[in-house]
């Protein structure tokens, strides 16, 4: 008998009955939460809503991250169906749609692991209260980081607040408990169910959203496209540390997507890190990779902590700055945004972001830094235009990097340390290659002169087709006084002994 096949009917728990809830986790293997159920339970389905609750406010209807999770569902479905089971999805407010589904099933617990994110704490706990109304468990399990919440304190007993103790810590607490990032093996057999007959994944018109080509971006969906990144990453991951600052240089993983949907797990990155820690050759760069996974578990243990700064400063006194208000600050955010800013390297990092959804970590840092240290805006706006775009947005890695950017944040950037875009641009990309790639009416300009256009000379303008104002802007705001200006709006959180120790060196570009 198929407990699912009457469909909308109410089922009191059954003990051999469970639900796991996919959400960011989209995969089928070293999984936390299927693991566990299919342990315990001998009849255990999988579901994933498509939540109108996240899904309402999106502003575009073509939107990549939409795609690449319905995509990403269709490789899971596929991966389930080949164990013997397969993937319900629904579409609607989760909170509802989850109790529904677990007293249709007869389940006696729903599985799902862990987020972060303070409205999907909200929104879990309320689903915990409604199955509890009806006789049922929510599990919840640790999924998406190694260490989370309390598990990595100081000798205090305090939540960390600077990067470099708090990462000691954590690698003191893997060397104790080397079992945190081993497998969560799933083994299926007969246990996982399949969904209930005529189940079908809705298409993204089902669901209101339009088709969005990711090929054509480089994207593959799904955890096959995670493990294909990865060993790509596993044959260039000694060379990390030296390549990962030059955006033209294939220095980065790329599974940032996938690591923000699950379509990669979390520990097997970090068991990939420590293996490549013990090979002399491959060893300093494994360290580095290792050190920006244990970023993300900082920043999520920030919000855990911290759930305020998803609106405010970290430190609360620097909500005290004068952001730029206006008419002006208005038309300096919609160069910045599209790519106008007479900057090249800003621009072109602003235009990869605008065609792919991604953008090289240091880019995003001397983008963040532009925004709020040459022009003067509220870094909030920069973050709330890289949660529209980025195709791996992640709000506790997004928020901190901001914050750091600011100076607002924990073990930030310090206030007095100012990016400058074109020296930033030079020892970056000192060919102009990526500037280049994405500033095609900068692409005759000399290697010396691509990186300010506004000081070339007229004859190598004019050799390279190019009429400043015309086919490219000049530059929005003069960068050394906008620095002298950020110095004075950052003045009002810093006491007189700061102000004075820092010097012009101390001040000036990185």
């Amino acid at each position: 008998m198929n407990p699912a096949a009457d469909a909308g009917a109410s089922r009191p728990p059954h003990p051999d009955r469970a639900l796991v809830w996919f959400r960011r986790d989209l995969r089928a293997h070293d999984h936390a939460a299927l693991a566990a159920a299919l342990a315990a339970h001998r009849q255990v389905w999988c579901a994933f809503v498509f939540d109108t609750d996240i899904l309402a406010p999106l502003p575009q209807r073509a939107d990549r991250r939409v795609a690449f999770i319905h995509d990403s569902l269709l490789a899971l479905d596929a991966r389930l169906r080949e164990q013997g089971g397969g993937l319900i999805v629904r579409h609607g407010r989760a909170v509802e749609v989850i109790a529904r589904l677990a007293d249709e099933l007869g389940v006696t617990a729903v599985y799902l692991n862990r987020d972060y994110e303070p409205a999907a704490v909200t929104r879990d706990q309320a689903v915990e209260t409604r199955l509890a109304a009806a006789g049922r468990r929510l599990v919840s399990l640790k999924d998406q980081v190694v260490f989370e919440r309390d598990e990595v304190l100081t000798g205090s007993g305090t939540p960390f607040s600077v990067f470099t103790p708090y990462r000691r810590a954590w690698e003191r607490r893997l060397a104790a408990e080397p079992d945190a990032i081993a497998e969560r093996a799933v083994r299926a057999g007969q246990r996982l169910a399949p969904p209930p007959p005529g189940e079908r994944l809705p298409s993204l018109a089902d669901i209101g959203f339009e088709p969005v080509d990711l090929a054509s971006l480089n994207i593959r969906p799904g955890s096959e496209g995670g493990a294909a990144l990865l060993a790509d990453f596993a044959r260039r991951i000694g060379g990390y540390g030296r390549d990962r600052d030059f955006p033209a240089v294939r220095g980065p993983s790329y599974l940032s997507v996938h690591l923000r949907f699950g379509t990669v797990s979390v520990r097997e990155l970090a068991r990939l890190a420590r293996a490549n820690a013990r090979d002399a050759t491959n060893a300093d760069g494994a360290s580095v990779w290792l050190g920006e996974l244990i970023w993300r578990d900082f920043y999520f243990q920030i919000l855990h902590h911290h759930p305020r700064v998803v609106d405010a400063a970290f430190r609360p006194e620097y909500d005290r700055i004068v952001w730029e208000r206006g008419a002006t600050a208005d038309r300096l955010l919609r160069a910045w945004q599209e790519g106008r800013t007479g900057y090249p390297l800003v621009d072109a990092a602003m235009r990869q972001l605008s065609h792919s959804g991604y953008m090289h970590n240091r880019l995003r840092m001397v983008t963040a830094s532009f925004l709020v240290k040459d022009l003067g805006i509220d870094w909030r706006e920069g973050e709330r235009w890289f949660a529209r775009e980025l195709i791996d947005f992640d709000l506790a890695a997004n928020n901190g990097g901001w914050q750091w950017a600011a100076s607002t944040g924990c073990d930030a950037q310090p206030w007095f340390r100012i990016f400058n875009p074109v020296t930033q641009s030079q020892r970056f990309d000192p060919q102009g290659r990526f500037i280049r790639r994405y500033l095609p009416a900068l692409a005759a300009l000399p290697d010396r002169a691509i990186h300010a256009p506004w000081l070339a000379a007229p004859l190598e303008l004019a050799a390279a087709g190019i009429r400043l104002g015309e086919d490219y802007p000049r530059p929005v705001v003069a960068h050394e006084r906008a620095r002298e200006a950020t110095l004075a709006r950052y003045a009002v959180v810093k006491a007189p002994a700061e102000l004075s120790s820092s010097s012009p060196d101390a001040a000036s570009a990185a």
